[in-house]
This record gives structure tokens, sequence and C-alpha cells, in this order.
């Protein structure tokens, strides 16, 4: 099975681009999504242990959360050691049963992707990305966006410029969905031909 890595940074159409994936009959695991879960039960004990007073009802209060650790690095480092592993497991569950299945592909659409080494798990990396001006409208489209939320966001992230360099493919999403969705496809062409990367 040939693994993508999917990733891009806020604002970039990640979350649509890896929607097409999907359409096309690829399996994707959505590392957010994981993430999602996890707040609102199982990493939530420990969550409220390093962060007293981010946990409400047995749910972690993401904007109580956020107000906490945005622009904090140490405490950023914190939650990473409590979520990261937690989705790792995650997704290894993900990829092995997409191949019990039989899928040819599998994405695994995580936006801290080379930020947390997870390129190496991958056969391939796909970096959706927008010009800058694009990407801030979009982030501001975003409920309770503000620019210091916006800098801290985009500080914790591998520049954009540095991602594609780092890419074996770039989506541009800036020109809307159907350039978008034949991008995805040429993709899907394309890595059929290649062989796997990981050892």
């Amino acid at each position: 099975m040939f693994i993508l890595g999917l990733t891009g940074s806020l604002g970039m159409g990640k979350s649509a681009t890896a929607k097409m994936f999907a359409e096309e009959g690829v399996p994707v695991h959505d590392a957010d999504a994981v993430v999602h879960r996890l707040y609102d039960g199982e990493a939530t004990p420990q969550i409220e242990a390093a962060f007293p007073g981010t946990t409400k009802d047995g749910k972690v209060d993401r904007d109580a959360l956020a107000k906490r650790v945005l622009g904090d690095a140490a405490a950023i480092k914190r939650l990473e050691q409590i979520v990261h592993p937690l989705v790792g497991a995650a997704s290894t569950r993900f990829l092995a049963e997409a191949e019990r299945k039989g899928a040819s592909v599998a994405v695994l659409d995580v936006p801290l992707l080379f930020e947390t080494g997870g390129d190496a798990r991958c056969d391939a990396v796909v970096v959706v990305s927008a010009p800058a001006d694009v990407q801030r409208t979009r982030a501001f489209e975003r409920p309770s966006m503000t620019e210091g939320k916006l800098a801290a966001i985009l500080a914790q992230q591998m520049p954009d410029e540095e991602k594609r360099r780092r890419a074996d493919f770039v989506v541009d999403t800036s020109q809307g969905y159907e350039p978008a969705r034949a991008q995805v496809r040429d993709i899907l062409k394309s890595i059929a031909k290649m062989p796997n990367r990981r050892p």
C-alpha cells in the first residue's frame, strides 16, 4: 500500500483537498478529527492534569486550552507530548485497517506532518498551498480568528515555501475546486507508477 502524506498550513485548503482524495475512493486519516475526538474524552484527564481548568464536563474546552498554550512554546510541547502519541496510535490502526481492506493508497492528513517528522512514514508528500493573501483571507473567515492567534499558529508551522520545497507534489488551491480536483487526480495517476519509499 502506498502511503501519501497530506499537509498544508492554516487556510491553504487542506481539508477540501483531503475530501477530494476521499471522493476518489482513497481512505483518508484526518489527524485533526482524531484530536477533536481525543479532546472529547480519551485525552481529557491528561490535559486537565497538565493544564488545570481547561476542561469542562469531561471534555476539553478548546478556547480555554488555546488561550493557555498559544504563544507558549513549553506549553505547546507539553500538550504535544500528550496528544501526538495518541494520534500516532490511531493512524497506525487506520493504516492497518486500510491495508486489510485492500486499499492501494491511503492518505495521512496531518497539519504538522513535517514538523513532527511524520513524513518519514510516507512514500510521498502532497503540500496544499495558496498565495499568502488568499491564505490570510481564508484564515479570517474562521470564527474567533485574530491577528495574534493567526501569528501564533503560523509561528508553529513550517513556512509554506519550505513545505513546498520538501513536497513531492503541490496542490495549488487558489484557482478553485475543479483545478484542484484535476491536480488530485493527476497525483493519483503519478503515484500508481511510483515505488514505495519507506524501508
